[in-house]
């Protein structure tokens, strides 16, 4: 969520002005009879008697009034979004000045005021997307109401459909749970609303990645942790565009879980082919539809993953088709089928060649990066060194032939 410039459209002046201009604001579209009744509590409790403290030093009297104000907040009201924007502001300034913002009622009062703000009409999403935000903006970056004020606004999101308009990252949320003063389980229950937020706004690929930073935020050896590592190994199975396996097994949670049924065709997933995949089904029959994974899925991601790993040990050479169909158990006239496929998901680039019928591989996708992986690149980098010398060696050779071909042409003039 970005950043927004709180507006104000009320005028400074003294607390018994600004809340005159506040109940104002509440009454403005009642009738005049109701008008003045509604106004009238407040003059009384605005009014000093004789012998009590001037309400500018008496705090409790403050906090009194501002607390019969907001019980009066019933909905965002009816002025243009300024005025709307310019009332919250000063109710915000008006809390987190008599409450501290770490206080239990500073934590009710927001409480009430999310509700309230939250209940509008959905034909105000675009207000309320503001006003929270200045809410937001207005507590301290460790205030743990926060989290409060974050998950109203995804709440209201996921209902309107406009995810996208929060222009969350990755980094903002890692920023914001390790500043607010939480506890790890509100700090997972957080990242669970942003998974499940996205899920619910058909946003696969997003809910993934934010469900790796929710598994990770769990006790590895918890219930709550095995439950979270097996649903997030089947929604990598599961999502077409994820073929990347290797950083699954870097996390506690889901290696805990290696006696599992999906984890061993995690394991297929990471080293293995399409013979392998079949065999694990027969040994596991109504496994995948437990999960509700698709087979034709399976078989194809299995297929393009085998082919980003025959590419890996061949690039910088010629692929024969031959070779290809061999190892992903397609017939050769479907070759190129499959190599478009996998240029597509960006696992692979390369040239084909009908006349050669050869698959010419410039980059791509190791499936895991391990001492086997490490040799290759290795091997390529020593290639590479060594072709450069040689390079190195004909340019110095040629500067050489250059020089002695301009010495002899400088003497012949002389």
């Amino acid at each position: 969520m970005s950043q927004t410039d709180s507006v104000s459209v009320f005028a400074e002046g003294t607390f018994e002005e600004q809340v005159q201009e506040l109940v104002n604001y509440l009454v403005r579209n009642q009738p005049d009879e109701e008008r003045a009744a509604s106004i009238r509590p407040f003059q009384e409790a605005l009014a000093s008697t004789e012998g009590q403290k001037p309400l500018s030093e008496d705090v409790e009297r403050r906090r009194k009034i501002f607390v019969m104000i907001l019980t009066s907040i019933t909905g965002l009201g009816h002025g243009q979004e300024k005025e709307i924007e310019g009332f919250f502001n000063l109710i915000y300034a008006h809390l987190f000045s008599l409450f501290s913002p770490s206080s239990q009622e500073a934590k009710q009062h927001t409480d009430t005021l999310l509700k309230v703000i939250s209940s509008a009409p959905s034909e105000q999403t675009s207000i309320k997307y503001r006003i929270l935000s200045n809410l937001f903006n207005a507590l301290p970056r460790n205030s743990s109401p926060r989290l409060s004020v974050y998950k109203t606004i995804l709440q209201i999101a996921v209902a309107d459909d406009s995810i996208n308009v929060l222009h969350l990252s990755r980094s903002d949320v890692e920023k914001w749970i390790n500043e607010w003063d939480i506890s790890p389980e509100d700090k997972s229950a957080f990242l669970e609303n942003i998974v499940d937020a996205y899920a619910k706004s058909n946003q696969l690929i997003q809910s993934y990645d934010y469900s790796l930073l929710h598994l990770r935020s769990l006790p590895s050896t918890s219930e709550a942790a095995r439950d979270t590592s097996i649903k997030v190994i089947a929604s990598a199975l599961r999502i077409p565009s994820i073929f990347d396996f290797d950083a699954l097994f870097k996390i506690d949670a889901v290696v805990a879980n290696k006696d599992h049924e999906l984890f061993s065709l995690l394991q297929v997933f990471l080293n293995n082919g399409l013979s392998e995949f079949k065999s694990w089904e027969a040994s596991h029959a109504g496994v995948l539809e437990k999960y509700d994974l698709g087979r034709a899925q399976l078989e194809r991601k299995i297929r393009l993953l085998t082919l980003a790993s025959l590419g890996f040990k061949n690039i910088g050479t010629n692929l024969p088709y031959a070779k290809i169909a061999e190892a992903i158990q397609v017939d050769a006239s479907e070759v190129e089928k499959w190599v478009i496929d996998i240029i597509r998901t960006g696992l692979l680039s390369g040239k084909l060649s009908q006349t050669t019928q050869t698959l010419y591989v410039t980059r791509s996708t190791a499936r895991s990066f391990e001492r086997e992986q490490w040799q290759a690149l290795e091997q390529r980098l020593s290639s590479w060194k060594s072709g450069l010398s040689s390079v190195l060696e004909v340019v110095a050779s040629a500067k050489r032939q250059g020089g002695h071909v301009s010495q002899t042409v400088a003497a012949a003039a002389v």
